[in-house]
């Protein structure tokens, strides 16, 4: 079999759906055997939109996204898109072309170590440098993009590899399942959550990975604990029911905050490095368990007492069925703040000035928006109140 052909197959093996590219001379190969498979080929304008778009298919659906590019500097376009998905838990394979790698005749135009550039920016890049190798080459790239924390991969394919011929299977993905939490640390979490007075649910980045949404509601409904979220936590929990008290911003005296600021006990659900720190933790404060995929990762704001490492589904399924509303839990506090910034958000929603008010800017692309709609934003400080309100 042709070794693009081979490719090609092992990428269907992964489940690829869509490969987002921008075709060139040192990826014509693969594109000829992608014109006979049931993977669709979606042309963009520039490399760097395929990477986000790839990225993004990976975000939302937990599969990697796909993007591919020739040399040079069309795989030069695709840096930001990998700090992109690497920042941001995304996962991505990238996939670029390259110069014949054994009977070259062209010198050095266009050639640059796209493996070494890609190296600070992706948990794997890797040239491929037999037909044989594709297989496995291609299992570990997903395998690494996937696994928690999930991020951006990267496999060079130069035009005389993708010529060769190969008679290697597929190496077809293994059944794996990830780790769960251990009972002492369960045990602990739940003696902490128990004897809190004032518990709060914080909901961030990778609570909104790997369907833990259906457990965190379950959990939130039974036990009644109130819930903020990050920015990159929005859309876990119904932000129309009663438990939600909105979304962190800035500012420590944000209204958010000040319900940080009351709670004695957080209950930290996916927490990540890269967002803006949900709270200030500091020295006497809230005691905080962090439940996540993976230990904390201690910083001066943040450094939790507690910590539940395993499956985050799986550890707040163990909770919820250990754990029972408790009569000394009081929510009053922030039952007041939710009010009040729900006050704060329809002010100005009628407001006919301009230049027009953020609040009202904000609820006429709600109501115009499908429930499940998505909106993409920039960053910059006008983000904050399409979060929060």
């Amino acid at each position: 079999m042709k070794a693009s052909d081979l490719f090609v197959r092992a990428l269907e093996a992964e489940g690829v759906e869509h490969v987002f590219a921008i075709p060139g001379e040192e990826n014509l190969d693969l594109l000829e055997s992608l014109r006979g498979s049931k993977i669709k080929l979606v042309i963009t304008r520039h490399e760097q939109a395929a990477g986000f778009m790839a990225s993004t298919y990976g975000r939302l659906t937990g599969k990697a996204g796909v993007c591919m590019s020739t040399l040079g500097p069309g795989a030069t376009n695709f840096v930001t898109a990998a700090a992109y998905a690497q920042l941001g838990a995304m996962p991505m394979v990238m996939i670029t072309g390259q110069k014949p790698i054994k009977t070259s005749k062209q010198g050095q135009f266009q050639i640059i170590d796209v493996v070494d550039m890609m190296r600070p920016l992706t948990k794997f890049t890797k040239q491929v440098v037999s037909g044989d190798s594709i297989p496995t080459r291609i299992r570990e790239a997903f395998r690494l993009a996937q696994e928690e924390r999930p991020g951006a991969t990267h496999l060079e394919l130069p035009e005389d590899i993708a010529r060769e011929h190969s008679t290697m299977p597929v190496t077809e993905p293994s059944s794996t399942r990830r780790p769960i939490a251990e009972d002492k640390a369960i045990c602990k979490a739940i003696e902490a959550i128990e004897g809190a007075r004032k518990p709060l649910l914080l909901a961030g980045a990778g609570a909104n990975r790997k369907l833990t949404s259906k457990m965190l509601r379950q959990f939130v409904e039974k036990l009644g604990i109130p819930v903020i979220t990050t920015q990159m936590g929005k859309g876990v929990v119904d932000e129309t029911g009663p438990h939600f008290l909105g979304n962190t911003a800035l500012s420590d005296g944000d209204f958010v905050h000040r319900a940080i600021d009351q709670a004695d006990l957080i209950i930290n659900v996916g927490h990540d490095v890269v967002e803006k720190p949900p709270f200030f933790m500091r020295p006497g404060g809230a005691e905080v368990v962090h439940i996540n995929f993976n230990s904390a990762q201690v910083d001066p704001v943040y450094f939790p007492q507690i910590e539940v490492v395993g499956d985050i589904a799986n550890s707040l399924w163990q909770l919820k069925e250990r754990l029972e509303p408790q009569e000394h839990w009081g929510f009053s506090d922030f039952h007041r703040i939710r009010d009040a910034l729900q006050k704060h958000i329809r002010e100005g929603i009628q407001d006919d000035s301009f230049p027009i008010r953020p609040q009202r800017l904000v609820d006429e692309l709600r109501k115009i928006m499908p429930e499940d709609g998505i909106l993409t934003l920039d960053n910059g400080m006008y983000k904050i109140w399409f979060a929060r309100n």
